[in-house]
């Protein structure tokens, strides 16, 4: 059969070893679809050069691996990986509103959680990609309506990923961009205490002081314990009062 196309989903059988034999990955149907950042580079790269039904063997770098940190507790820093790789499936990716609420929910958490792995290895752009494919599986009708719990995980996980797209977009120093992800957030949840207290921080980084105000009010209302909060709205008192001009 023919490779992969760009932005067909491929499902592999795949096994990855250290050079001393020891095992850190073992799949025996892994989906991913080539160029979303689900995987390492070596797949990622690897796969769309083969057919179906091949065997193949990728000695992978670690840069092309798990990077220079490695991954706890299995893989050692810069470590390169030699990966056995048999090509199953190869189909169109699905549409995200096609599938069920729960497999929906399945590939939001997996994209997002794979977004967390860039964003500990300061790949923030790889991180943003992630946790917005993320929200694409999580976003938008749905095929069969999702019962109440799911309905809420819905929710729930839309406003994680909203929270870390914004964090990512203030890494890249996109603070735009990181506030309109915190608002998509409060959108859907007005009491996520999260995004207060890090909206009122950008607001109050932007001079809009009695915005930022009132998110950090509700911020330790919701959190009355936090030091975090009593610190910003503190700095935000004192910068606010005549005497501190």
């Amino acid at each position: 059969g023919p490779r992969p196309r760009p932005g067909q989903e491929v499902s592999v059988k795949v096994l990855g070893v250290l050079e001393d034999g020891g095992l850190v990955e073992r799949d025996p149907r892994l989906t991913f679809v080539p160029g979303h950042g689900d995987v390492v580079q070596a797949l990622e790269l690897g796969v769309p050069t083969m057919q179906p039904g091949e065997v193949a063997f990728f000695l992978a770098a670690f840069l092309y691996g798990y990077g220079r940190p490695g991954r706890e507790p299995d893989v050692p820093p810069e470590a390169p990986l030699l990966f056995e790789v048999t090509l199953l499936e190869v189909r169109d990716d699905p549409d995200p509103q096609q599938l069920p609420p729960a497999a929906r929910l399945r590939l939001g958490a997996q994209r997002r959680e794979r977004g967390n792995f860039h964003f500990a290895r300061s790949d923030f752009a790889a991180a943003l990609r992630s946790y917005r494919l993320a929200l694409r599986a999580l976003d938008g009708p749905v095929a069969a309506p999702p019962g109440p719990q799911e309905e809420e995980e819905l929710r729930e996980q839309r406003v994680k990923c909203l929270n870390n797209c914004a964090a990512a977009e203030l890494k890249l120093q996109r603070a735009d961009e990181a506030l309109a992800a915190y608002e998509a957030a409060l959108r859907i949840c007005p009491d996520n205490g999260r995004a207060l207290l890090r909206r009122g921080q950008l607001l109050a980084q932007q001079g809009r002081d009695a915005e930022a105000a009132l998110d950090l009010r509700r911020a330790l209302e919701l959190d009355p314990a936090s030091k975090v909060i009593h610190a910003e709205l503190s700095r935000l008192v004192k910068r606010r009062s005549p005497s501190a001009s």
